[in-house]
């Protein structure tokens, strides 16, 4: 469970599709966000204890099922009985996916997941302020169509979600998938935030934006 230097973040891999959740928090409030918790709640809930801290918000990038799966069962769980955590995120058009979780479950032989309904769903140019962070949110279809990412501007960080990795980007062979939207976004909303912009993906190890504008074999120009 890897955390990042100089951040109060840690990634927590789950499912057995290596999903990088992540949790956020604030040592001085105590209030915490898990993004992306895909399933292996018992994990993300002995972190947050861990930190002693308090869930505040699970925020979800998209609706596929290694990174949504979990949401309904911690946000009862890390709630109180009359009060489960609010899930926000990712854009309505990925409710389709949510509401398949259980069924996508099974597929995969996962078991646990479970249908979510956010408490509200975003949209471009939303901002966030969670646990001291400021997140602002971009939307990037293309690997499902209601795909959002989150940018924290001061701390030059970008929760990617599945749109861009190390030395590649998202898939699009769904049926619902389409390659060269993805690839646009990229360009367009997520290479101009900066160089610097350390690039936490949906799996795999961390990046850089300006190691992939230069090095990724599906943003560098014929």
């Amino acid at each position: 469970m890897p955390s990042v230097p100089g951040f109060d973040l840690e990634v927590i891999p789950v499912t057995p599709l290596s999903q990088n959740c992540s949790m956020f928090w604030n040592a001085a409030s105590g209030s915490a966000v898990v993004v992306d918790p895909g399933g292996d709640v018992d994990r993300i809930l002995a972190r947050l204890a861990a930190q002693s801290a308090t869930l505040e918000a699970i925020v979800l990038t998209h609706g596929h099922l290694d990174h949504a799966g979990g949401a309904a069962e911690l946000s009862r769980r890390a709630g109180a009985v009359d009060a489960p955590v609010p899930v926000i995120g990712p854009h309505e058009d990925d409710r389709f996916l949510l509401d398949q979780l259980a069924t996508s479950g099974l597929q995969f032989g996962i078991s646990g997941a479970e249908a979510v309904q956010p408490d509200r769903f975003l949209v471009e140019g939303d901002v966030l302020h969670l646990a001291g962070w400021t997140l602002e949110v971009l939307h990037v279809p293309g690997h499902t169509p209601g795909h959002v990412v989150l940018f924290e501007r001061t701390r030059r960080f970008l929760f990617a979600g599945d749109t861009i990795f190390r030395g590649t980007v998202g898939r699009t062979d769904f049926p619902y998938g389409d390659g060269a939207l993805l690839i646009a976004g990229i360009r367009e909303k997520l290479l101009p935030l900066g160089e610097d912009v350390l690039v936490l993906p949906g799996h795999g190890a961390m990046t850089r934006i300006g190691d992939e504008r230069r090095h990724n074999p599906f943003l560098i120009s014929n």
